[in-house]
């Protein structure tokens, strides 16, 4: 990367120089970012950034060992963090003991931890559960996405993943009312004709009175692990999915495979907007073996757009 007197830094993708990772989520707050991955065996490691290209890992941000009930067994997957009544609140999940995928809920004082959990399974159907995404809407209500994990979730002989909502209660500790679907697999680009089938990482965005629920389809571990979204103008939905999906996809002539599971954050500038999201760091042999990856997102004319997926020198705004 690079420097200029017009206040602007080059990176080329992947950015961080990190491996095996997925699902990465960057946090702004306090000046900095962090960036928190599936990456560990245990719990979570955290990155921090002053410009979303130069991360220096900082450790694990979330241990299991750390917790005074050790509930989760392995497939720690896909924290994500917010800044809420003075704290800082972890979603996330991992495998119980009997098996199942369910989500948890941490806090902690500092963005790089130690994340202590305050609920250890906040959706209360039988089945398993992950990739929960907290939005809090402009009047302060949270709600919270979360994926049905298509690991049980059978639907006329097919493993189906799919994103439903939840209204939160202020503490963020606990789900309300009834589970409402947003969306699920139902488009050629997402592989229908398979047994199974993903809709899964939701991260929602509201510009101009409306909701936009990006999402990810397709198998983590395929070159064609894709990017949509879906537009609302309620935070419960319905929810169209946009005709142009998918609006990042992989570029195997440049080396990008599997792109997905983004989450979106703003850039030093305090203006643009970037989408961060995970690659396969071997192409020819897509895996859960992932790098970070960022590019430019925007709206043009109600739509989201990404300028992407990217592999040649990119710039991004300090200032």
């Amino acid at each position: 990367m690079s420097y200029s007197s017009t206040d602007v830094i080059t990176y080329k993708n992947p950015v961080g120089g990190m491996s095996n990772i997925g699902d990465p989520f960057v946090l702004k707050t306090e000046g900095s970012y962090y960036m928190y991955a599936t990456s560990a065996p245990n719990g979570f490691k955290v990155w921090q950034s002053d410009n979303l290209v130069d991360w220096e890992e900082k450790g694990l941000a979330y241990s299991k060992d750390d917790q005074p009930v050790v509930w989760g067994t392995e497939a720690f997957w896909a924290p994500e963090v917010i800044f809420h009544r003075n704290q800082y609140y972890m979603t996330y999940s991992a495998r119980n003991q009997e098996g199942h995928l369910r989500i948890a809920v941490a806090t902690s004082q500092d963005p790089l931890g130690p994340f202590i959990d305050i609920n250890r399974d906040i959706v209360k159907e039988e089945g398993s559960f992950i990739d929960a995404h907290i939005f809090i809407d402009e009047d302060g209500t949270p709600y919270c996405y979360y994926v049905r994990d298509c690991s049980e979730n059978i639907i006329d002989g097919q493993h189906v993943s799919q994103i439903f909502v939840q209204k939160m209660n202020d503490e963020l500790t606990e789900l309300l009312g009834e589970p409402q679907l947003v969306i699920q697999p139902d488009c050629e680009w997402e592989v229908i004709a398979g047994n199974y089938q993903w809709n899964e990482g939701p991260f929602v965005l509201k510009h101009e009175g409306k909701y936009y629920l990006m999402y990810s389809a397709n198998l983590y571990a395929s070159s064609d692990y894709s990017v949509g979204y879906a537009v609302a103008t309620k935070p419960m939905g319905p929810f169209v999915k946009a005709e142009e999906n998918p609006i990042l996809v992989k570029d195997m002539n440049a080396g990008i495979s599997g792109p997905g599971h983004n989450s979106v954050t703003v850039g030093p500038d305090n203006e643009t907007l970037y989408i961060v999201y995970h690659i396969h760091t071997h192409p020819d042999k897509p895996s859960g073996n992932r790098q970070m990856a960022i590019d430019r997102l925007y709206f043009e004319d109600g739509k989201l757009k990404v300028d992407g997926p990217t592999s040649d020198e990119q710039e991004i705004k300090l200032k």
